[in-house]
Order: structure tokens, then sequence, then C-alpha cells
């Protein structure tokens, strides 16, 4: 789910201090027209609408346009020739989402993980899979390893799944085509996960895959919204299972999953047990965030 930036209401400045402020305040202006509701609605603005809102010379705002452009800032659409907001924006503004969800998330990660006595993780879907921003490391000196800066393929783990369990039909079977044969491990492992010689299962066990093909990723996804959790039960790692819930935003939206892994000789049959209690730590968790009552 891309971030939102959100929009504001636009008219023509009717003082001359915002236009004869710095360059720097003059592109935040600019970039501020492109995230308004005419910008929106028009699929963007270009250079002469751009120069009457802000006063500024068609020239001026011509060559700011390309600067801001260069940089990924904004895009320029080739049919309409109207500029949007860029690739590269929206790429910061997750970075701070997800700077700000690592900082309210660590005390709830850090309770469930002395409540469970089991390692914790706090994952985002980035790229199409998962990567984990954030481990709480289990108080066994038995435990499951710490995944911070690991990415997996969404389709193998519990987390990934619910990662995208709120999309409609259409986006999951683009990203199935696109996904659903990815790698276990779809970037490197952090230093001390490698020197510990640490390894995942290339292929899930055959009594123990989830998803085969869409139609049971589909399957799948369904039960975890009827049940508001994921497991995983030596899919990924043999001896270790795990369970996730989705953490959502104040937009009712999933924007991070919650998941405890242990090894399976402590969890024993309690698998679903587990997966009830991490979706309502992470119920708590998306109320925090500002979830709406129905979706906490």
């Amino acid at each position: 789910m891309a971030t939102e930036i959100y929009a504001v209401q636009m008219t023509p400045p009717q003082s001359t201090a915002r236009r004869n402020s710095s360059g720097l305040g003059r592109d935040i202006e600019i970039i501020e027209l492109l995230g308004s509701d005419e910008a929106v609605a028009e699929g963007g603005l270009g250079v002469m609408r751009i120069a009457q809102l802000t006063g500024r010379d068609k020239a001026v705002i011509s060559r700011t346009m390309s600067t801001l452009a260069d940089a990924e800032l904004v895009v320029r659409d080739e049919t309409t020739m109207n500029y949007r907001l860029g690739s590269r924006l929206f790429a910061i503004a997750a970075r701070t989402t997800e700077a700000s969800l690592v900082s309210r998330a660590r005390p709830h990660l850090r309770n469930i993980a002395q409540s469970t006595r089991e390692t914790t993780h706090l994952c985002v879907l980035r790229g199409g899979n998962v990567l984990t921003v954030l481990s709480e490391l289990s108080p066994h000196e038995f435990r499951t390893t710490g995944w911070e800066g690991v990415t997996t393929a969404a389709w193998r783990t519990p987390s990934g799944r619910v990662l995208i369990s709120d999309w409609d039909r259409a986006s999951l079977t683009r990203w199935y085509h696109e996904h659903g044969r990815d790698q276990p491990l779809v970037g490197p492992l952090n230093p001390s996960m490698a020197a510990a010689g640490f390894a995942v299962l290339e292929t899930p066990p055959e009594n123990k895959a989830i998803v085969r093909d869409l139609d049971s990723l589909l399957v799948e996804l369904q039960r975890i919204r009827e049940r508001g959790y994921a497991t995983l039960d030596e899919e990924l790692e043999l001896g270790v299972v795990g369970a996730s819930a989705p953490i959502t935003d104040f937009t009712g939206h999933i924007v991070a999953a919650i998941n405890v892994s242990a090894p399976k000789s402590r969890i024993g049959g309690q698998l679903d047990r587990l997966g009830a209690y991490v979706a309502q730590a992470a119920r708590e968790l998306s109320s925090s965030l500002g979830a709406p009552t129905a979706m906490a």
C-alpha cells in the first residue's frame, strides 16, 4: 500500500512573502500544490497552471520542474504533460512512516516477547516481499533468530501472507505472478545470522506447504481474514513454528505485521492459541496507531 501524501486546499497566494522566499521554500510550495485536491483530480498540474497559482514566471517554473523531475521528486506525464508527485518523494515518506512505526511498536514487541518468552518481530512489505525491521529476542538460551534487516519471500511466511490479506483479487493476482515463486531469502542475511551458518529450506516440505498456487493463496488469505492471524509450521525452518497478525493504521489498511516465532518443541499443539494472542496484541498496537475500533 502506498503511503498517502495528504491533499491541501489550493488557492493562489495572496501575499508575496512565500513568493520571495528561499529556493527550497518555493520548491516546497510546488510540491504542496502537486498534493492538492485539484492536482489529484486532474492527474497533475501543468507548468502554466503552477505558474498561475504561484505567481511566478513560466520559464522559471519550467526550469524548477525539470530540476525536481531529475531528482525524481516529481514525474511528468508524457501524454498530458502534467507533473505529479514522484516515486522518490513517496519513498521518503514511507521511510518516515516506518521510523515512526518502529518507535511506536518497540515497547509492544518487548511486552509480547516477555509475555510469550519467544522471539518477536515487526515486519513490513518492501518490494513485494517481507522486510523485518525490528526483532525482540526470546529470553530463552535456546531460541529462534532475530531477523532484523532480512527480506524473505512473502508467500513462504505468515507475515507476508498477513501483509497482503487486505488486497483485492486483481492486485493479488498481479503480485502472485511476479513474486509467487521468489526464493525464500530475497536479500542477504545479517552478519550474525550468516556467521552462525543459518539456513532456510529452499522449498517447503510437501506436507507443510500452505501456498502451492494462486488458488491456495486465496484460500489461505480468506482464512487469515476470518481468524485474524496466520500460522507457520516448519514451512521455512525445520523445528520452527510461528504466528503473525496484521497491524492497521488510522485508514484501516494493513501497514505491518507482528510475528512470533519459536521452537516447535516449546509450542507443541498450542500454535492457534499463540495466533490468537498475537492477533490481540496486534489489535492493541493498531489502536495506538489510531485504527478504527472495528479494525483494532
